[in-house]
């Protein structure tokens, strides 16, 4: 018997309720939305369409997959962030929406600069660096990253994204020393790894079974990016430009004073979406 697209949302709504995921109502209708192919934003008619029998098994799979605790994201192949929407699989983390104020923020930086020049570290989607260089066209972003499947993601979102003329990758560990040949930068994005140990025991089973511990671990008080990188990675930056952090809710004074420490003092933290200072913006300084 066939049903229509709004009832095949209802019964997957009712399922995502019943397995306590936390969004469900937005979750079924992105799932409805990709496996229908209709315009989620768009559901007045999804009452008076009925669905073929291929479509609805097709639907009622990929929502045990979803009670199985793998994220929607990594079960459609893409997920949205700053408007856009990014390719992602199990190489990458998924795009948060509490990344977006950090996006929005060195957008807004790299508007007033002639011709910037952005490195995009820890890339991961290139989610960041994509929607800068998507937004502000005489943008060119190098992205860094230490997993070549990772840097394969965002080069096809820079396909995408139509900006593959003013993007490049390189692999890199920002761990490490950086590669001195990228040149001199303008503004550097950074949302590294940085759980703690402690915190990587009580990871949700969606994070924990499925997205990358390479880029969740960030040592055991979760700093060891942030001290590698003040250390090594701002000889890339040139004086006076700026580099933007993402940290943990707790850890935004810590990463501040880690650059102190070595004599920059124009930092200023700013919030998530959710009102937590975990966005750290320092003004760099030739050290």
């Amino acid at each position: 018997m066939s049903i229509t697209i709004n009832e095949l949302y209802m019964e997957i709504r009712k399922k995502f309720r019943a397995a306590d995921i936390s969004m469900a109502e937005l979750e079924a209708r992105e799932l409805t939305a990709f496996v229908t192919k209709t315009d989620k934003r768009m559901t007045a008619n999804w009452a008076y369409c009925y669905l073929d029998d291929n479509t609805v098994q097709k639907a009622r799979q990929m929502t045990e997959r979803r009670l199985n605790h793998e994220p929607l994201a990594y079960i459609l192949g893409e997920w949205d962030f700053y408007g856009y929407t990014f390719m992602v699989n199990k190489n990458v983390l998924i795009p948060r929406s509490d990344t977006e104020p950090l996006c929005q923020l060195a957008i807004e930086d790299a508007k007033t600069l002639e011709n910037p020049k952005v490195i995009d570290i820890c890339c991961g989607s290139g989610c960041i660096g994509l929607a800068l260089a998507a937004e502000v066209h005489n943008a060119r972003v190098v992205a860094v990253d230490i997993s070549e499947d990772a840097l394969s993601v965002a080069r096809e979102n820079a396909r995408r994204l139509e900006v593959t003329n003013r993007y490049s990758t390189s692999i890199g560990n920002a761990l490490q020393k950086p590669d001195e040949h990228l040149g001199k930068f303008d503004i550097m994005l950074c949302n590294p790894p940085y759980i703690t140990a402690d915190e990587m025991k009580e990871l949700d089973k969606s994070v924990s079974d499925y997205e990358p511990h390479l880029a969740l671990f960030g040592g055991t008080d979760g700093l060891d990016f942030y001290r590698n990188i003040a250390k090594n990675w701002v000889k890339m930056m040139n004086d006076g430009g700026r580099m933007y952090f993402e940290c943990g809710y707790k850890q935004a004074n810590d990463v501040a004073e880690i650059f102190k420490n070595l004599g920059m003092t124009d930092i200023f933290l700013a919030e998530d979406l959710s009102g937590v200072q975990r966005i750290v913006v320092i003004k760099a300084k030739n050290i």
